[in-house]
C-alpha cells in the first residue's frame, strides 16, 4: 500500500505541532483543493498542522485529479468495497502521521468535501479511538447500513451541505444526521439554501469553531 502524502501548512514550530487536521478533498481534485483552508481555520486552531493528502488512485473519470475511490460503478457493493480500501490508506496515514508527531488521537481532527467527507466519515467512525472531531461537507454516510455493526468511535460530527446541490443531494447528509443521531454520535448539521455543491463563508465559519472547541489547539 503506497503512503498518502500532499501538502502540509503549519504552526510556527513545524517541528511539534499541538495538534493535527486533515483535509480530504473531494473526486477529480487533488490535496492542493482544500489546503488554502488552513490559514484561516490556523487562527482558531493556532498551534495546529494541516496536511491535505492527495487520494490514493488518479481519477478514472477524467484525465487528471484523484480518487478516495471509484464511482464508474455506483452499486452499493461496489462503493463499498472502494471506501474500504480507500479507509485502509487513511487508517494507515493517520497511525504514522500521529506516530510521527508524537499526537494521541484525540488531538487529530479529519475534515472532507464530497468524496472526502463520505471517506472522513467511513474511516473515522470506525477508528479504534475516536478522533477529535469530523467535519463532512457536501458528503453522505457510504456503507449506511453497516454502520451500526461497525461503528468504533462516537466522536462530534458537522455535517454541512448546500441545500441547492446536485452533484452529491442534501438528503445524503440527512440520512447521515439521522442514522448518526440514532447511534448517539453527537451531530451538529447546517443545511444552506441556494448553496450548491462548494463551500461557503458560513460553513467555513462553523468549521472554525467546531476545530476550536474540539480540538482545542492552542500555541505553545
Amino acid at each position: 500500500m503506497s503512503a498518502l502524502d500532499g501538502p502540509r501548512w503549519g504552526p510556527a514550530d513545524a517541528a511539534a505541532p499541538r495538534g493535527l487536521v486533515v483535509l480530504l478533498h473531494g473526486l477529480g481534485a487533488d490535496g492542493f483543493d482544500l489546503v488554502d483552508l488552513a490559514p484561516t481555520w490556523a487562527e482558531a486552531v493556532p498551534g495546529a498542522l494541516f496536511v491535505a493528502p492527495h487520494a490514493p488512485d488518479p481519477c478514472d473519470l477524467a484525465p487528471y485529479g484523484r480518487q478516495w475511490f471509484s464511482v464508474a460503478d455506483r452499486t452499493p457493493t461496489r462503493m463499498l468495497a472502494g471506501m474500504r480500501i480507500a479507509a485502509a490508506h487513511l487508517d494507515a496515514f493517520l497511525d504514522a502521521e500521529s506516530a510521527r508527531l508524537g499526537l494521541p488521537p484525540s488531538a487529530v481532527a479529519l475534515m472532507g468535501f464530497s468524496q472526502g467527507a463520505m471517506t472522513a466519515l467511513f474511516t473515522g467512525l470506525r477508528r479504534p479511538a475516536p478522533p477529535a472531531a469530523i467535519l463532512a461537507y457536501s458528503g453522505r454516510l457510504v456503507g449506511v447500513h453497516e454502520t451500526a455493526s461497525e461503528l468504533r468511535a462516537r466522536p462530534p460530527v458537522l455535517l454541512v451541505h448546500g441545500e441547492a446541490d446536485e452533484v452529491v443531494p442534501v438528503e445524503g447528509s440527512r440520512e447521515a444526521e439521522r442514522t448518526l443521531l440514532a447511534l448517539n454520535v453527537p451531530v451538529e448539521s447546517a443545511y444552506t439554501p441556494g448553496l450548491a455543491h462548494g463551500l461557503d463563508d458560513a460553513g467555513i465559519a462553523l468549521g472554525a469553531r467546531m476545530l476550536r472547541t474540539h480540538l482545542g489547539v492552542t500555541a505553545a
